[in-house]
Order: C-alpha cells, then sequence, then structure tokens
C-alpha cells in the first residue's frame, strides 16, 4: 500500500466516523455551541449583570419577545417592515418604547443644529414677532426686520402675523406652512419615490427655515431648547454637527462664523447654569461638502480659528451633504491631509447605497485620514477589509437607523447594516441625525427601533446598556471617567424603576 493509499484510505475513515457520529445529541450540541459563539460577538456579551439587572432584564425581554412573537405571527402588522413614518406615534404606546424612554442613553454624537427639534415647534416660532415672509409659487422666504426687507420679493414681503389672520383660516394657514418643515406624510413611498426627491424635500427644509433659525435671538433660544430636550429625553452630552451660518439682527447686522459659535458658547453656558446635572456639548464644524478645494481651504481656516479661540468646545470637522450628488472626499485629501495633526475628523461616509463608486469609497478617504468616528457608514457592510480596519483601529460608527429608513437607504429596518454590526460587537454608537424633520424623539425613537427592529430576538438589556456606554467612550468629553460613573448611578435607578413599575 502506497503512502498516497494510506492518507486517502485515512481522510475517508475520519469522514466516515464524523458522519457516524451525527447523533441528534450532537447536533444539538453543536447547534447551541454556534448560536452561544455568535451570542459572544455580539454588542453587549462582555458584560455582566447584577441580579437586579436580570429582574430587569427579564421584564423587557418579555415585553420584546411578546412584540416580535406577535409580528412573527402576523407580519402585516409588524411596524418594523412599514415605513417609520406609520408606526412612529403607534409605539409611544407601548410598554417597552415608554421603558427606553426612560432608559439613560448617553450621548448624542451625530446630530444637526437646525434638524432635532419638532415641526411643531419650529412652526411656534413663525409667531415671533417682526418676522416677515414672502410667498412664492411653491416655496417661500422667511425675515426677521424691524422694517419691510429691502431683499427681493417675487410677490411682496408682509408681516407673518397679517398673512396669518387676514388668511381667513389660522388652522389652516398653519397647517400649510408646517408642511415646508416637515417631512411627514400620508404617503411617503408615494411622495419620494426615489432617494433624490427625498433628499431634495430634507434640503428644501434648511433653505426655507434658514433666515428663520438665523436671527440670533432665534438660533440661541433652538439651541436652549434643544439640549432641554435632549435632557428631557434622558441624554446626558451632546456633540453637535453645524454648518455654522452667519446670524443676523433685527436692524440687518450679520455676524461671521465665530459669532456663531460664541453664540453657541454663551448659551451652553446659561443651561449648565439652570441644569448642571447635563455633562454639556461641543461643536463639529461640518460646512458642506458640494465645493471645491478652494471654499474648504477656507473651511479650515474657520476652524483652526474656532479651535484657537474655543479649544475645549470645537470637537473636531466633518464635511455633510448627500453624498451620491456631493463632491467626494478624495478630492480634498491635500487640503484634509495638511491639517490632519490640527484638527480631528469626524466625516459623514458610506451614506448610500452604491458600491465601488465615489459615495461608498469616502469611507476609505474617511479611515486613511484618522477619523475618529465615522457618520452612517451605511455602505460598510460591503467592504470586508474596512471592517477590520474599523475593528483594529477602533472607529466608532455613528448609525442612524431612523434617519437611513426615511432618506430611503432601507425600506425593512430588519435589512439595516446595523445588525450586522450589532452581530459582529463592531464600535457602533446610537444617534438621531435630523429627528424633528421626520418627528421623532431626540433619541429614544432610535434606540427603540435598534432593540426590537434591527437587533437579534436574543439581543438584550445589556445590549442597551453597551450602546449607551458607547456613546460615552467614544465622545471627545474629557472626563469620561466622570460620564460613565454617573450613568452607571442613573443606570441602577433606572434598573430599580423598571423592578418597582412592572413587577406583579
Amino acid at each position: 500500500m502506497t503512502m498516497w493509499t494510506v492518507v486517502v484510505f485515512s481522510v475517508i475513515s475520519i469522514l466516515v466516523l464524523v458522519k457516524s457520529d451525527l447523533t441528534l445529541e450532537n447536533v444539538l450540541s453543536e447547534r447551541n455551541t454556534l448560536i452561544q459563539k455568535e451570542m459572544n460577538m455580539m454588542i453587549g456579551s462582555d458584560i455582566s449583570l447584577g441580579d437586579t439587572e436580570e429582574q430587569a432584564n427579564e421584564i423587557i425581554m418579555k415585553l420584546k419577545r411578546t412584540e416580535l412573537d406577535y409580528g412573527f405571527a402576523n407580519p402585516q402588522f409588524f411596524n418594523f417592515s412599514k415605513h417609520f413614518f406609520e408606526y412612529k406615534d403607534e409605539v409611544k404606546k407601548s410598554t417597552l418604547y415608554k421603558i427606553i424612554k426612560q432608559m439613560p442613553k448617553g450621548a448624542v454624537l451625530h446630530a444637526h443644529d437646525t434638524g432635532i427639534l419638532s415641526p411643531d415647534y419650529v412652526l411656534a416660532l413663525t409667531y415671533w414677532q417682526n418676522l416677515y415672509v414672502c410667498f412664492e409659487e411653491n416655496h417661500l422666504h422667511l425675515l426677521f426686520s424691524s422694517d419691510v426687507p429691502n431683499v427681493d420679493c417675487a410677490t411682496q414681503w408682509q408681516l407673518m402675523k397679517n398673512a396669518r389672520y387676514s388668511s381667513g383660516n389660522i388652522e389652516k394657514f398653519d397647517a400649510e406652512l408646517r408642511k415646508y418643515v416637515t417631512l411627514l406624510t400620508d404617503k411617503p413611498n408615494e411622495t419620494y419615490s426615489d432617494i433624490n426627491l427625498v433628499w431634495s424635500k430634507f434640503a428644501l427644509y434648511f433653505i426655507v427655515s434658514n433666515s428663520l433659525f438665523t436671527y440670533k435671538p432665534v438660533w440661541e433660544q433652538y439651541f436652549y431648547d434643544t439640549l432641554k430636550a435632549l435632557r428631557e429625553d434622558n441624554v446626558m452630552y451632546l456633540e453637535i454637527r453645524s454648518v455654522l451660518p452667519k446670524l443676523y439682527d433685527i436692524d440687518g447686522n450679520v455676524f461671521d462664523e465665530l459669532e456663531t459659535v460664541r453664540s453657541y458658547k454663551k448659551v451652553l453656558e446659561s443651561f449648565m447654569e439652570d441644569y448642571p446635572d447635563f455633562f454639556g456639548a461641543k461643536l463639529i464644524y461640518a460646512p458642506l461638502r458640494s465645493v471645491d478645494s478652494n471654499r474648504v481651504n477656507g473651511y479650515i481656516k474657520i476652524a483652526k480659528k474656532i479651535k484657537e479661540e474655543f479649544p475645549d468646545f470645537l470637537a473636531g470637522f466633518d464635511l455633510v451633504g448627500q453624498e451620491d450628488l456631493g463632491t467626494p472626499t478624495k478630492d480634498f485629501l491635500k487640503e484634509l491631509v495638511k491639517e490632519s495633526k490640527t484638527l480631528d475628523y469626524f466625516f459623514h461616509a458610506g451614506e448610500t447605497n452604491w458600491y465601488g463608486t465615489s459615495s461608498d469609497e469616502n469611507l476609505f478617504d474617511a479611515i486613511v485620514l484618522n477619523a475618529r468616528r465615522i457618520g452612517h457608514a451605511f455602505a460598510l457592510i460591503k467592504h470586508p477589509v474596512l471592517i477590520e480596519e474599523i475593528k483594529k483601529r477602533d472607529i466608532a460608527i455613528e448609525v442612524n437607523v431612523i434617519s437611513n429608513a426615511v432618506l430611503k437607504l432601507v425600506e425593512d429596518v430588519r435589512n439595516h447594516p446595523l445588525a450586522s454590526f450589532i452581530a459582529q460587537g463592531l464600535p457602533v454608537v446610537i444617534s438621531s441625525d435630523d429627528p424633528g424633520l421626520w418627528e421623532a424623539d431626540p433619541l429614544s425613537h432610535d434606540f427603540y427601533v435598534t432593540f426590537v427592529g434591527v437587533a437579534s430576538r436574543h439581543a438584550d438589556i445589556k445590549l442597551l446598556k453597551q450602546l449607551a456606554l458607547n456613546s460615552i467612550y467614544y465622545s471627545t468629553y474629557r472626563n469620561k471617567d466622570k460620564m460613565v460613573y454617573e450613568f452607571d448611578m442613573r443606570w441602577a435607578k433606572f434598573v430599580q424603576n423598571v423592578i418597582r413599575d412592572h413587577c406583579k
């Protein structure tokens, strides 16, 4: 018998032996081992729960399984397979949602300056004194002024209060005005039949509301109320992205970007005096990406001035806007590399369904430029090499699951790549992007949808806790130990309240 015959015979013998050992007991054992191996990779798997946490977990998981099992048996009624607009209010009635609403959530690390508060809040701003409006076909312009604005208007400028009360039907007038400051619609899939349509309406919000928000008193009130809304949603800290628009006053005086930062700082200091249990906020300067390299150089100069005057307030730099239509990051590599030791980067990248295009390849640029976090990274799932780099370099992914659904990257959130990110234990933080535009709570909706609609049925309170802690760990807050300590205190109280309120 030759050596090769012996080898082949041995291999065949092993295969036969393995096949002969395929008993029900062995199959069940291996099945359980594989399931547990996968569970051990999941975000939160390293957390050990205390006795009270275990009790709260039983309550939370019973509620979660009830919701999921009903949806599994009745898929036509499963909320998360539908558009967010169809279930956003309904889920607020859920006991589980109410529990998550009360949960301490750490930090919001990805949210945009004027996209956080609700359209009802924005509509209320139009009742402020000295607001003028210019109605044009399918568009309007808003401007605060002490007199009739000396700005072109295709029709005529009129005081908003006069236009409202002369309309003959204030309720109808406000309902029409409200449509400009929300993406909400009764038939979202018909209204927004492709991604460019919904992004166009998304951009229109910021265009229409710009002169409303950049009135200095409004800007400051909006930021104060944003901080208040976040605190009420049990958020402890904020890193806000802003294009830093130039503000103006009632006499038409216009202020530069540094004055906008000063307004932020003034409001934050006032808020911290009123609510010392909040941990503060930092700024990520995030101007628009649809520009040329000269403009980016201008942005960087502004960022450096901000850092010089406010070194503890500026977290870093980003470029924002629809990536499919915007300038790719690679076009600015020269400028960005030059300042990489001066500025920390937090780039939007991969907010797209495309593969092998300039949009998803922004992910490569974000990584090689040593971004501390990456916004969205929706397309990351298609790049196995980049996934490994994310792990190795410990770059956090800022996931905004509802934003991705509303802006038509995914229709059924069960198919969101976040499910895979969670399963692989990637460094994920949950945020909310522009929740006001889709009338979501500042962060609770995103946590709830992640927990029930995206994550595994087996994912439990450990996932919720780790996601909240991740938002602290990957923030730029200096004294993270202090915030984690406070989070632990609030978490312990939250767990006790869950047991107290839901134990029968």
